[in-house]
């Protein structure tokens, strides 16, 4: 096949974006999943998109590509350029920019006057060849869908208009600016920002997560999904997961992106990173009115392909905790135990209190407390301690935190003790290395 700098799939290049960005020590030999000529292939499509953020190492077992990027320099995600590279067909291009200028010489037409203002078009092209009626239809429902054109009944006969735009993008500039580089699917500011006269880039950022545009596409189907009340398939590693997605959690210190869902199989709720979920469907809505809905569509949107190989088992949809009402319930109960990202309701809860010294001027550790409590409670024991206590599914992702009090922890309780073993025995540890008795 011939090489192209556009692509299908956006799916096909997110592997090899991610293995430049983050796993810039890979040689060419170590990229398996593919031909050496499909890696080629791929690298010099990155390079073509992101050639002045392309870097090369050089060891003993040879050259290494990655992509090395400043985000205090860059005004942008360079990663959104991999969005405009989507392949087309020379019929695509050649519908969407007559059917588009037909509608706005003419104000708007019925599918047979437009399929006669094409064919007046098309003739004067030695290769015009005229598309079916179907194929028209199909694009204008499309567009319709999409915002472009408006579809308005006039008599019998349905009439395709353009869309009017009415919006100042310019008075939103700075918000459109920012939400790109910040938020989820920033990518659909990028583009709303092409339609700008000038493009606001004064915005830097200390901490900027571009990676996270790569998942974009997932993202979005996720977002449906949740929107909707819609059960989803997708695979994670070796894993096939049919679920109802509930929450994205976005990390503030690492940027990483985890969906919380549940499956209905099991009755688990439990978090995937969104960066492993990969070949993600969606099919109909889970909803309940009288009786619990039974289908999932297995014809247009889930392959049942798909549900055959998932390892959770058949879905009983005649459970009770089916009902709307009663799995929001549920899932405020779980997340009120959650600390982090790990866990599910099928572990047993740990219950922690850690005591700390505040003094009369240390306020500020007080503040603290109250700040980053998350799902704990905090109350004041005397004038210089206060205690820290929660109830969580998964208390070994603690740890980290707790440390943080190193010097002030004055007494520190698990139901696990296992737990406290180790923070103290991590304490012993530290101690040893700098030849002291206790920290």
């Amino acid at each position: 096949m011939a090489y192209s700098e556009l692509i299908k799939n956006f799916n096909r290049i997110r592997t090899y974006l991610r293995s430049f960005y983050v796993y810039g020590f890979r040689h060419r030999d170590e990229f398996t999943q593919k031909s050496a000529r499909s890696y080629d292939n791929e690298r010099r499509r990155v390079e073509s998109w992101l050639g002045e953020y392309m870097s090369f190492g050089q060891d003993e077992e040879g050259r290494r590509v990655f992509l090395s990027v400043d985000s205090r320099a860059i005004p942008e995600n360079p990663l959104y350029r991999a969005f405009r590279t989507k392949s087309f067909t020379d019929r695509d291009i050649t519908l969407h920019f007559h059917i588009l200028d037909i509608l706005k010489v003419t104000g708007g037409l019925s599918i047979t006057s437009l399929m006669d203002e094409l064919a007046d078009r098309l003739s004067v092209f030695e290769t015009g060849e005229l598309p079916d009626e179907s194929t028209v239809r199909k694009k204008l429902r499309e567009y319709a869908s999409l915002g472009i054109v408006s579809m308005e009944k006039r008599g019998r006969k349905t009439f395709y208009v353009l869309s009017e735009d009415h919006v100042d993008l310019q008075s939103w500039e700075t918000a459109i600016s920012f939400f790109s580089e910040s938020a989820p699917l920033g990518v659909i500011g990028s583009f709303v920002q092409d339609h700008m006269l000038e493009r606001f880039q004064k915005f830097r950022f200390k901490h900027h997560y571009i990676l996270n545009a790569l998942d974009s596409e997932t993202l979005y189907e996720l977002f449906i999904a949740i929107g909707e009340r819609k059960l989803i398939t997708f695979t994670t590693g070796k894993q096939h997961v049919t679920a109802l997605p509930l929450k994205v959690y976005i990390g503030t210190q690492t940027g990483r992106q985890h969906l919380l869902a549940w499956t209905p199989a099991n009755d688990l709720f439990s978090f995937y990173r969104v960066d492993l979920i990969d070949n993600i469907k969606v099919g109909d809505a889970l909803v309940r009115t009288g009786e619990a809905e039974r289908r999932i569509d297995q014809t247009d949107q889930l392959e049942k392909t798909d549900l055959e190989k998932s390892d959770l088992g058949e879905l009983d949809f005649d459970k009770n905790n089916l009902d709307k009402t009663n799995l929001e319930k549920r899932l405020n109960e779980f997340c009120s135990h959650v600390w982090g990202v790990t866990g599910n309701n099928h572990t047993r809860l740990t219950h922690i209190e850690m005591t700390v010294f505040a003094g009369p001027e240390e306020g500020h550790i007080v503040e603290r407390l109250h700040r980053e409590k998350r799902c704990g409670t905090v109350e004041q024991l005397d004038d210089t301690h206060w205690r820290f206590s929660a109830d969580v599914y998964e208390a070994f992702e603690m740890l980290p935190w707790l440390r943080t009090f190193t010097g002030r922890i004055t007494d520190l309780q698990y139901t696990d003790k296992q737990l406290t073993a180790r923070f103290w025995k991590d304490f012993k540890d530290q101690a040893k290395m700098y030849s002291l008795e206790s920290l």
